[in-house]
């Protein structure tokens, strides 16, 4: 996965890290809606859109962004190859993201 900052995630225990580390004693509370999936075959591509809710040091969080997936048929399953994150914002609730470039 790529999030924007490097390094991009490869394999399982490079995403379970990172979140346990990144997510530590936080409350996150993603929605991820809108999936519109393109097929090529046994590629595909597609887009959603995440809305965030988050506790984190005892602070209210509202985030907004999209994934860029693209997915690969493998033995009849549909696997993801790569997923970037686009955040437009992740701000304090009480602040608001009004004055946020997206």
């Amino acid at each position: 996965m790529d999030t924007g900052e490097p390094p991009v995630l490869r394999g399982r225990a490079a995403l379970l890290e990172t979140y346990e580390r990144a997510l530590g004693e936080g409350a996150f509370q993603p929605f991820v809606t809108n999936h519109v999936i393109s097929l090529a075959g046994d590629e595909a591509s597609g887009t959603c859109y995440l809305d965030l809710r988050a506790v984190t040091d005892g602070r209210s969080m509202i985030g907004s962004g999209y994934y860029e997936d693209r997915y690969q048929r493998v033995d009849d399953e549909w696997k993801f190859r790569a997923r970037k994150l686009h955040m437009s914002w992740l701000v304090p609730l009480d602040e608001g993201w009004a004055d946020q470039e997206s």
